[in-house]
């Protein structure tokens, strides 16, 4: 393909939190999986420095006018955004650069700071009727009421950094000794905190995408760790077992999908997206939305995209596609 007249992409990755490495890795696949299709530019964000890379080179970015320094005439047609959490997933990435009138894809700064704040996503939905466990939320600034936490909420429960991705600042406590030290551990990563109760029950990962102008369910992922949950290690150092598609009854995977698109469309989500639930004889529940999922070939948004028959370029060209129209 002649590349002299595409599209230019620039691929944002890095970012300022944890999911630094992992961001690295998602960017490199969609630079590797593009590089033919478009002029493609590496765009390596940190708090204090911004880089672009191309063909073994780099420029500094400007971050107050993103004024490419050696590259004064580049004008980007896109950015992809490859950042996991801040400021990638939390709407600071999306309001830069809705700015400077530049697509971005995925949702809109609204939406991703909604989806990515777990209190304010959980409370939203929960309005509306969707099933959630139960919970409670401490800020910072407040005292720590131990003893009525856990009447509200008993053991065991999840004590998460509710700002935060990829299982980081995420616990799960037995006793009542050992809350105070998470909540602690958990305000490292921001000042809100979210305390939910552990359910039992059989956890599922479901993609929902925008794809050719239709929102499709993409196949359903049982999730079986053997960790105590699917937390960082079992994510990304195989201690879990993905199973695509999940071998579950025709109801429950029609339920699953239904309930995945409700979720999607009552947060006006575009783009990608993968949504967790645990099932249980109670129902199914709510866990969490993922707007900038992993997108490396073992992430489990990719993995769900090829038992659909859907390759990483369609998927990643139908994204820029969107942000464009």
């Amino acid at each position: 393909m002649n590349l002299e007249s595409a599209k230019n992409i620039g691929i944002i990755m890095g970012g300022y939190s944890d999911e630094y490495d992992i961001s690295i890795k998602s960017g490199q696949v969609v630079y590797e999986t593009l590089k033919d299709t478009y002029n493609c530019f590496k765009i390596y964000i940190k708090k204090d420095e911004w880089i672009l890379k191309k063909n073994n080179n780099s420029y500094s970015i400007d971050i107050d006018n993103f004024k490419i320094n050696g590259f004064n005439n580049l004008k980007l047609d896109c950015i992809f955004n490859a950042i996991h959490g801040s400021p990638g997933e939390d709407g600071k990435m999306q309001k830069y650069f809705e700015d400077k009138n530049i697509p971005i894809t995925g949702c809109n700064s609204y939406l991703s700071e909604l989806t990515f704040d777990k209190i304010a996503c959980l409370n939203f939905l929960s309005s509306k009727g969707i099933k959630v466990a139960k919970s409670v939320s401490v800020l910072k600034s407040e005292m720590i009421d131990v003893s009525e936490i856990t009447k509200k909420i008993g053991f065991p429960c999840f004590i998460k950094a509710s700002n935060s991705g990829s299982s980081f600042g995420v616990y799960k406590v037995y006793k009542k000794e050992e809350m105070v030290k998470c909540i602690n551990s958990a305000f490292e990563f921001g000042n809100k905190v979210l305390i939910e109760s552990f359910i039992q029950g059989r956890e599922f990962s479901i993609g929902v995408v925008s794809y050719k102008g239709v929102t499709k369910t993409l196949p359903i992922t049982e999730i079986i760790t053997s960790n105590d949950f699917f937390d960082y290690e079992a994510k990304y150092e195989g201690k879990a077992e993905e199973i695509t598609p999940a071998k579950i009854t025709n109801e429950l995977k029609s339920e699953l999908e239904m309930l995945s698109k409700r979720v999607y469309n009552l947060l006006g989500l575009i783009g990608f997206s993968r949504s967790e639930f645990i099932v249980n004889s109670s129902g199914i529940y709510y866990l969490e939305t993922n707007t900038v999922p992993g997108l490396t070939a073992e992430s489990i948004l990719p993995q769900q995209a090829k038992c659909a028959n859907i390759s990483l370029k369609e998927l990643f060209t139908n994204a820029i596609n969107e942000a464009i129209i």
